[in-house]
Order: C-alpha cells, then structure tokens, then sequence
C-alpha cells in the first residue's frame, strides 16, 4: 500500500514515483536515508522503473544488502550494467564487504552511472535494521547530483524506547530532549525527519525533500501517519508518503 499525505488525510495510489515526486524525471538521483526500510523501498522504485521503463541502477554509497539475484554486480563495470539494465530493467551494483554486504564503487565510477541516462537510486545511509536513527557526523553520505531525498523512517518505533530501537540513541535523545530509556511518540518522527540535524542532513538545496513513512500494516499506524503528517506541514514539510510493503496476509 502507497499513500500520499495530503489535505490532513491520507490518498491511496498505486505507484511511487509521483508520490516520491519523480513522475516526469528523466534521469533523477534519489537518494534514500534514515532507517525503517531503505532497501526495500529502493527495491520497489527499481521494479518500478524496470516495470515502466527506462530501468534503473541501484548503488550505495555507504553500504547495501547483496542478494542472489542476476540483476547484482559486483565490480565497477560499465558494460555489466548495460547487460543488467537490457536483460532486467534494473542493475544493483557495489564492491563486496563484510557480512555479505556490497559497499561502495570508486568514486570516479559515479560519473559513469551517471551519464548512463537512467534514474539512479542510492542507499545513502545505513541504521542496522532498525526502524529509527539519527545520524552521525559523516552521515548520511548523500551525492551533490541529487535531485531527491527520501528520509524513510519505520512507524514500529513508536511506543518502543529510544534506545532500542533507534541508531545512534544518544544523538536522537539529545535532539528530541529525551532519555534514551523513554518510548518514541509519533511527534518524534516529525520532529526528526523536519530537523536538519536529522532528517534533512545532508539534503542538498536543489533536491526534492520527501518523509516516508513506512510499516503502515494496520489502521493504528496509519492514522499514527497522518498525524506525523500534519505535524510535519506545520513544520515546513509538505511531501510525505506513507507506505506498508507487506503482503495483505501479513499485516497486523
């Protein structure tokens, strides 16, 4: 389920790319920070793109997860990712890490992604799994090429304390003015995604700014999304989405 925030409620769409603000963008850059389901939200705007065409190439500038998959390469090669995007509409590409990870190409490789003429998508941070972070003072690691940001965040933090479920704990505590043993209020999510010591760190002046917030599974969260919505716009942030990428069976 994709929602777009708008007019204090919540619209229902079938697709990211306008709801992400990319409908009409040639080649855009986007890159994705904060926690609660980069990867798969990346994994969903690669499908799209390789489902409508022209296909897009997934990098990272941090870390990414390798998967088994044929549309994977794992070397700075130009005509891999040619072959990738012609045969599946889509190409991962990083330099293999630790913990069966893919870390970043050279950074005189990013040029030739670029001038490939597709959207380019990119793991610019990285939250080891959990749903909430603050970032640290080299983070996120976000390309002067991009055209759009997306600050993902995972609505199961709310209720949880800090310092379980957030990335850098101590950080998050000092912005919101908490302890790190106090649970995560939905305004919380707001106050960090609005923060540009937070959310918009890092985010060029030109790009596109967009708050996701996903794990949407039930009724509660969603009006939980709502609410972080209105407490955004009155903030100065007018694009958010909303998401849950579970299967109907699946969700809570």
């Amino acid at each position: 389920m994709i929602y777009i925030y708008r007019d204090h409620k919540l619209c229902e769409t079938d697709s990211l790319l306008p709801a992400a603000g990319l409908a009409g963008w040639k080649h855009p850059v986007v890159s994705a920070a904060g926690a609660g389901g980069k990867t798969t939200l990346l994994r969903h705007l690669a499908r799209e793109y390789a489902d409508r065409g022209p296909g897009a190439v997934v990098t990272t500038t941090t870390h990414i997860l390798k998967e088994d998959l044929p549309w994977f390469l794992t070397e700075p090669s130009e005509d891999g990712l040619k072959e990738r995007l012609q045969q599946w509409g889509q190409a991962w590409i990083g330099i293999p890490a630790a913990g069966g990870r893919l870390g970043s190409v050279p950074e005189s490789f990013f040029s030739k992604i670029y001038s490939l003429g597709v959207p380019v998508l990119i793991e610019a941070d990285g939250a080891r799994m959990l749903p909430l972070k603050c970032p640290g003072d080299k983070e996120p690691v976000i390309p002067a090429e991009t055209t759009h940001v997306l600050s993902v965040y995972g609505l199961d933090a709310v209720g949880r304390p800090i310092g379980e479920i957030c990335f850098r704990p101590e950080r998050a505590a000092q912005l919101l003015n908490k302890e790190i043993t106090e649970p995560v209020a939905a305004e919380d999510i707001g106050r960090l995604a609005a923060s540009a010591e937070a959310g918009r760190k890092g985010c060029p002046a030109h790009a596109v700014y967009t708050v996701v917030l996903n794990k949407a599974d039930d009724p509660q969260r969603k009006e939980m999304a709502a609410y972080i919505g209105t407490f955004l716009e009155h903030q100065g942030v007018t694009r958010v989405i909303v998401t849950s990428f579970r299967r109907p069976e699946e969700r809570i």
